[in-house]
């Protein structure tokens, strides 16, 4: 590798470190890193503002934009508290149970939206449904974010590395859903039961406060019914828009901004109540994390390191599989795994092609995205919805360390790939 590479690689393991360490803010730590990726010539205004392959990816800060602004105006209206209130009644105030049904309906709305804003809708109702039972909220918002990843991975509009995947190897979203969405429900299953392992000290059954909520009525807790119908009007447009994306062919960030503008233009919302909401910090450390892992790619530290792993399997396609479903797990854990698939798409289409096209070599594809997807899950910034998380988390007074999220990361990612590798090697390699 040239100077310039080697000296990018050493600045964003430092920012990861300071990041992972806490030993400065992960915002400052990550826009320092970016600010000296500059510095060094790794990157340029040009590929860091207006470059696809490696700049800040504009269609993920304007999606959470849009959606924050959506999720800000619905609070007022006070649906959430009619939500934390009907999921604590259907669990019956015990823990488990609502764990078990956050992170059902969170994997099943992240298969069909994109995993980021189905984070966005469901954690203002998790701090609510947790105050009221006197639980700690971080180990729901945990599981939640998990579960978003694990969710999007079944369909190809369910994260935006099957987005890249399914437009470079011309897969369709019924390929996704035969291929994928069977073991999808059966890690959902494992990672259900993991959580009643990694999270049993926060199950502590209340009988007096599961009593007290059980005799609420949550359709007192509506403040604006107006403003309510208004909004699920809109956030129902929005929604359609996300899934009928291949038909429509707009892309969810134009979609999140278009809700959001005629939201806030047609109610009373003022615009002050409803940028009151978004998370700023949030935004500014994706463009840092964005112009970081961009500068890798700029300078082929990516490509690099996905070639190595390429060229070790030395044209076998079981060992291609399992080295490209744990590698990319692996550095998906690390880097954002859109500029990762970005990258890595090219040289999977290649190996596709040398071991059979559509047939056999398919199986590629498949190691790619399950890789990318549950490898965000390993860390706090595997996944943009980890970071969203954290970002709420921290906004509403209950921040989530870096280790606190990967210690229980790091466990259901790898049980979650272990799972998966007896499914690609049963379907495809036998």
């Amino acid at each position: 590798m040239s100077t310039v590479a080697w000296l990018s690689l050493a600045v964003f393991l430092c920012a990861y470190a300071l990041i992972a360490t806490e030993r400065v803010h992960r915002v400052a730590a990550a826009l320092g890193g970016a600010a000296l990726m500059f510095v060094i010539h790794a990157t340029g205004a040009g590929p860091a503002f207006f470059s696809e392959r490696s700049g800040i990816d504009w269609n993920v800060i304007f999606l959470l934009l849009g959606m924050m602004i959506i999720v800000g105006v619905l609070k007022e209206t006070g649906v959430f508290e009619y939500l934390a209130i009907w999921a604590a009644k259907r669990a019956k105030g015990r823990p488990f149970r609502l764990m078990v049904l956050l992170v059902v309906i969170t994997a099943g709305v992240s298969a069909l939206l994109d995993n980021v804003t189905t984070v966005l809708l469901i954690a203002p109702v998790t701090f609510l449904v947790c105050e009221r039972l006197a639980l700690p909220v971080a180990p729901f918002l945990i599981a939640e974010a998990m579960a978003s990843n694990i969710g999007g991975t079944a369909t190809l509009v369910g994260d935006p590395p099957n987005i890249i995947i399914a437009s470079r190897g011309g897969l369709s979203f019924n390929d996704f859903l035969v291929h994928l969405a069977p073991l999808v429900i059966v890690l959902l299953v494992v990672f259900i039961g993991l959580c009643r392992i990694l999270f049993r000290r926060a199950f502590t059954y209340d009988p007096v406060r599961a009593s007290a909520i059980m005799s609420l009525k949550e359709r007192e807790a509506i403040r604006d019914r107006r403003l309510l119908w208004q909004s699920m009007a809109v956030l129902a447009l929005v929604m359609a828009a996300f899934v009928l994306h291949p038909v429509l062919h707009y892309e969810p960030s134009v979609v999140a901004l278009l809700g959001a503008g005629v939201l806030v233009a047609a109610t009373r919302v003022t615009t002050e109540q409803a940028l009151a909401e978004v998370e700023w910090p949030t935004l500014v450390f994706f463009a840092g994390l964005f112009v970081m892992v961009g500068a890798l790619v700029e300078t082929g530290v990516i490509e690099q390191v996905s070639t190595a792993v390429v060229g070790a399997t030395e044209g076998r396609l079981g060992l291609a599989t399992m080295l490209l479903l744990w590698g990319s797990a692996g550095l998906s854990a690390i880097v954002d795994n859109i500029p990762y698939v970005a990258t890595m798409s090219p040289i999977v289409e290649a190996l596709v092609q040398a071991h059979g096209g559509s047939g056999p070599g398919q199986v590629l594809w498949w190691a790619l995205a399950l890789g990318a997807d549950l490898g965000g899950n390993a860390t706090a910034v595997g996944a943009a919805a980890n970071v969203v998380v954290l970002g709420i988390a921290a906004r509403n007074g209950t921040p989530i360390s870096f280790w606190q999220f990967t210690k229980y990361g790091l466990v259901v990612t790898v049980v979650t790939v272990a799972v998966a590798t007896p499914y690609l090697w049963l379907r495809y390699l036998l």
